[in-house]
């Protein structure tokens, strides 16, 4: 995922509309891919930036989905991360955001999602559905002023997500748990933890001090980066042939991201209230 590393202290910086053309062209679609049904109603994705910028949303960060069809090519699914600069961010950790996910090929309808971006690492979690229910506004016979208001109620949920976080860090997990988490995380990705190229050991290692510890918290961004950031390479791990397997690669799927994203979150929720 492209990432507009460039801040402020509490904030990213937000993007141009020259950059969101050159990272996702399709954010700038004219019209919906051929072939649509005629109930589709067209609202290009450019239309709904320039209005949540308009009141107060700036886009900081933007993922294009990879296809290889030549006629989606310019209309495909493509993810927006938005933050509010009036929103005070916990300082030196992590930001409240918006990602905005749409389609001008029907393959998605509009969808909001509530997410963090946390300072430290670069990287973006986002809530399951459990915490905060994402809006999904089909293509049909809507206005922009739809997504608008879902965006600012998606906003009043902030306090709770926040207040989420504390307990995550609240809850302390024994090593055991720990290895419980990370078996748990594999799955979301691979279809067994047991054959998978990483393991549990290696999934939670951190990368800096600030990720060091057992905390909730802590334990859940640590094994999002090593599950969805790719480089992993783990040497306690090989082949049926006997071979290692090869560095563990990003993702880069919009759905299989927003996917495990989510699935990490539920997770954090169930060892919360354990």
């Amino acid at each position: 995922m492209y990432r507009n590393i460039s801040r402020s202290f509490n904030h990213k910086s937000e993007l141009t509309n020259d950059v969101l053309m050159a990272k996702a062209p399709s954010i700038f679609a004219s019209q919906p891919m051929a072939g649509v049904s005629g109930k589709y109603t067209f609202l290009p994705t450019a239309q709904i930036v320039d209005e949540m910028r308009a009141n107060g949303w700036a886009p900081v960060d933007v993922q294009e989905q990879r296809v290889r069809l030549e006629d989606r090519k310019g209309f495909q699914k493509h993810l927006i991360r938005f933050q509010r600069h009036d929103i005070i961010a916990k300082v030196g950790e992590y930001a409240p955001e918006i990602a905005l996910l749409n389609s001008h090929d029907r393959s998605s309808a509009y969808q909001i999602h509530v997410a963090l971006f946390r300072f430290i690492c670069g990287n973006g979690l986002m809530v399951s559905d459990s915490t905060v229910n994402h809006v999904s506004i089909r293509h049909s016979g809507y206005e922009t002023g739809e997504v608008l208001k879902a965006s600012f109620e998606i906003l009043g949920k902030v306090p709770e997500l926040t207040g989420k976080v504390e307990m995550f860090r609240a809850r302390q997990l024994s090593e055991a748990e720990k290895i419980e988490f990370a078996k748990n995380a594999i799955t979301l990705r691979y279809d067994d933890a047991e054959t998978a190229p990483i393991s549990p050991a290696r999934l939670l290692a951190p990368h800096r001090i600030e990720d060091q510890g057992s905390d909730l918290w802590k334990v859940l961004n640590r094994v999002q980066e090593n599950l969805t950031q790719g480089g992993q390479k783990d040497y306690s791990r090989r082949k049926e042939n006997g071979d290692y397997f090869s560095r563990t690669r990003a993702i880069t799927g919009l759905d299989q991201n927003v996917q495990i994203n989510k699935g990490l979150w539920q997770l954090a929720e169930t060892f919360r209230v354990n």
